[in-house]
């Protein structure tokens, strides 16, 4: 008998997110997370990491392809990329509690064995994971909240968010009925997609917008 897969209006996490639970109790939960389509092809949930009590939460787009293969969120280039951005701008990156709006690495394939390109989730898949990061929030209370992306900024800040337009500034917003300041800025990996003459441009202005955001911190 052929499964029925629920309409994408219908995507949700909530159903699969208990409540009250601290973070460990969390990632354990979203290891079974079928609240869309996203799972299917995915290696595995990759959670968010870090400090369960951190002053400051980023919060990027979704897992790439070294994190699906390792569980752990930032793991890849640009992970590596962010740690030496963060500690460049005065942030301990071992302080910091990191996780992705979406938790499922969303790829296209040519061929089973071809390389997996990334491919950015709509904004209903970001909508349907949104209980886990309303959880995490929750959990990690953060004094702050980094932005990295356009994608991460649509799961929390809407449809119209353009990180051009705000990057670098401290926004005060109710994110998940929760009051919260947050600093925008690019997300990693698009530093690392930049042309070689441009890259080192694009590095410098994302340790800038950190420098705002450890300005926030005090």
């Amino acid at each position: 008998m052929a499964v029925t897969k629920a309409p994408e209006d219908a995507y949700t996490a909530e159903p699969f997110v208990p409540e009250g639970a601290g973070l460990a109790a969390l990632r354990k939960a979203a290891a079974d997370c079928r609240g869309c389509p996203l799972h299917e092809n995915a290696t595995q949930t990759v959670f968010g990491a870090g400090n369960a009590h951190a002053r400051v939460m980023l919060v990027g787009e979704q897992p790439g392809d070294q994190e699906d293969r390792q569980g752990k969120p930032f793991v890849g280039p640009a992970g590596k990329l962010l740690d030496k951005a963060l500690a460049e701008a005065g942030i301990d990156p071992g302080d910091a509690y990191v996780t992705n709006a979406v938790k499922h690495f969303k790829f296209t394939q040519a061929e089973p064995r071809k390389r997996r390109i990334h491919k950015a989730p709509s904004l209903r898949e970001m909508t349907a994971c949104g209980p886990w990061l309303a959880a995490e929030l929750a959990v990690v209370e953060p004094e702050l909240i980094v932005v990295l992306g356009a994608t991460a900024g649509k799961a929390l800040l809407g449809s119209s968010f353009r990180v051009g337009e705000v990057r670098g500034t401290v926004l005060e917003r109710e994110i998940h009925g929760r009051p919260e300041r947050l600093v925008p800025t690019v997300h990693p990996s698009s530093v690392l997609r930049a042309q070689d003459e441009d890259r080192r441009a694009a590095y410098e202005g994302l340790v800038a917008d950190l420098k705002v955001a450890a300005r926030a911190l005090g």
